[in-house]
């Protein structure tokens, strides 16, 4: 048992921060299957993901109004002996609900605002207060596509329900293509490299952190008379990934890499980390299926 950095966590929190504004527009639809593979620590994880967004065009086909849906559910295999209810951790449900808006404020930038309820749950009862919380988005977003060398560039702040600095926090995202086909990324927390072909097969390679943070309807008690209300997990990611585009706006996907830094644990009330479930860095897959706009 030992504490665990508050910034790890928000840095992560902050990852899907940056997707809801980066990625709300994009995917359509996408639907993803996530593996760890099992680890030195005898721990698996494995994820489903079903990403859904409708584009509603506005003000003159200037605005976009986006409603969508995200769902993933995570399966968490622990040895049956790590403590009396280790099975209400083998399912994890995570639902955000995306009310997003894209304001164009000159030809470049577009001001983008999101709303996001989330319920994140191991469901192993009915809904419960605590299984709902609120995360709010507001970036700027410039995207120059008709120059020699192609850029986005993403700023924003954010605030995360579920975040242990009760503050908005800042995040960047900056992508530039230098070459006909080379693109690199750097931001936090997501950074890497792209290269493009000609027949639309696409590679890169990233660094990034990935993670949740859910609420445990039934409380776990520890050895110490320690409550556990919370599982939480974090992990920095080395990855290489290879992609096609199927049509101009549908793609498949496969990304292969390891696990840098993990840490699944559990946290009480104060969201301390109070029990490590999962500390063994291991494998990381990831394939899917992409529809764009």
């Amino acid at each position: 048992m030992r504490k665990h950095s508050w910034v790890v966590l928000s840095v992560c929190l902050l990852f899907f921060a940056i997707n809801s504004v980066i990625a709300q527009t994009p995917d359509v639809f996408r639907l993803e299957y996530m593996l760890m593979p099992e680890n030195s620590g005898e721990v698996e994880t494995s994820r489903i993901k079903l990403v859904l967004n409708v584009p509603i065009a506005v003000r003159d086909k200037k605005d976009f109004l986006v409603l969508g849906a995200e769902y993933n559910r995570y399966n968490f295999e622990v040895p049956d002996d790590l403590f009396p209810n280790s099975n209400d951790l083998s399912k994890f449900h995570v639902l955000d609900v995306n009310l997003a808006y894209m304001y164009k404020l000159t030809e470049s930038w577009r001001l983008i605002g999101v709303v996001t309820p989330r319920w994140s749950t191991n469901f192993v009862q009915e809904l419960q207060n605590e299984d709902f919380n609120m995360n709010y988005t507001l970036g700027a977003y410039k995207n120059v596509k008709d120059v020699d060398k192609p850029y986005m560039l993403v700023l924003g702040i954010s605030y995360n329900g579920t975040s242990p600095i009760d503050i908005p926090l800042p995040f960047v995202y900056f992508e530039k293509r230098f070459h006909p086909n080379w693109a690199y990324t750097i931001g936090a927390p997501k950074s890497g490299m792209k290269y493009f072909t000609k027949k639309g097969h696409f590679f890169q390679t990233e660094i990034f952190l990935d993670g949740y943070y859910v609420n445990i309807q039934n409380d776990i008690l520890l050895p110490g008379n320690n409550l556990s209300t919370d599982v939480s997990s974090t992990a920095l990611l080395l990855t290489i990934g290879y992609q096609y585009k199927i049509t101009k706006d549908m793609s498949v996907y496969f990304i292969g890499g390891r696990s840098i830094y993990q840490n699944s644990a559990l946290r009480n009330e104060e969201r301390d980390d109070i029990f490590t479930l999962n500390d063994a860095s291991g494998l990381y897959f990831r394939t899917g299926i992409r529809i764009g706009i």
